[in-house]
């Protein structure tokens, strides 16, 4: 029998037009946009449906924005039948995506859920722009290929591993002048890189303020213990009470994401199948080079939720 898991993206998966026809088409949807209007005290709808895509790429606007959306998807796809909560015996998500999988876990309610992501990207920009730094996928290296190519850049400046996404895919972030000679290293490591359009460093020290502004902001708010089990990109292990949580997704600001490690352990566990919820399909890539034999299911748009499971 199927064991499923829902995962949910991070920064990355916009595109302009993400949530309007799942909006159109089921309440549900427009209703969770709705609220997200409301709280935020923007058309953050809008900026989802009809952009521009550089507004909507800005880290304050990106987070909500695939929060929402994300968020949008799973209840019209619960709404429609397309999926059932009960369904599933573990939930993640890739950075900003851990914010989606609590809240559907009953975590984090929706509107105090919304007000964190955003502040959350307020802070991640703000921290961007203190300190200016910058973020490489390298591709076809190993941990300690990437190791030893941070560390033989380190006369230019700090760089360090961000994302451990799949096999052959990992993300280093830190001072732009060395993630730059990095860029310009790979090759002779074996590898290709492939510099991202981002704001700052994140996950890496440089991100230190953002953290420091987002502990209070999670100290005050309404967090509870999920209901469903959820793992934390900081170590691979399953959230725990409250206070577990809220030191968690500080610590995550500034810590490397473990998303292989992530997948892994949910494998392990007796997953078998996943639904990645919310735009795009990066997580499913990942996926596949992290274990070809599970099942991977994307509900992005309002065809996908029409579609026979």
């Amino acid at each position: 029998m199927a064991s499923h898991a829902a995962i949910f993206p991070g920064q990355g998966a916009q595109l302009v037009g993400m949530g309007q026809d799942v909006a159109a088409a089921h309440p549900a949807a427009a209703e969770v946009f709705q609220t997200a209007d409301r709280v935020l005290g923007f058309p953050l709808s809008e900026l989802c449906f009809n952009g521009p895509a550089e507004r909507l790429e800005a880290t304050d606007i990106q987070q909500p924005a695939i929060f929402a959306t994300s968020v949008a998807l799973y209840r019209a796809a619960v709404a429609c039948g397309r999926i059932a909560p009960e369904q599933f015996v573990a939930l993640g998500g890739l950075s900003l995506g851990e914010y989606t999988a609590l809240h559907v876990a009953g975590a984090l309610p929706l509107e105090d859920a919304l007000r964190i992501v955003q502040r959350r990207g307020q802070l991640m920009q703000e921290a961007a722009l203190r300190t200016p730094g910058g973020m490489v996928s390298l591709l076809g290296l190993d941990e300690a290929q990437v190791l030893a190519l941070c560390e033989r850049v380190a006369p230019h400046g700090q760089v360090r591993p961000a994302n451990y996404n799949c096999p052959g895919q990992i993300v280093i972030s830190g001072d732009r002048a060395a993630c730059e000679a990095a860029a310009a290293l790979a090759e002779e490591f074996g590898g290709r890189a492939v510099p991202l359009k981002v704001a700052g460093a994140f996950h890496s020290p440089h991100m230190q303020p953002a953290a420091d502004g987002l502990r209070p902001v999670l100290a005050a708010a309404p967090v509870a213990a999920p209901t469903v089990r959820v793992i934390a990109n900081v170590d691979a292990r399953y959230h725990g009470d409250a206070d577990a949580i809220r030191t968690s997704l500080v610590h995550q600001v500034t810590s490397p994401v473990r998303w292989q490690a992530c997948i892994e352990r949910l494998i392990a566990d007796g997953v078998t199948e996943f639904y990645e919820i919310g735009p795009n399909r990066h997580l499913a890539g990942m996926l596949r080079k992290i274990d070809r034999r599970v099942k991977v299911t994307n509900l992005g748009t309002a065809d996908d939720l029409s579609r026979a499971a």
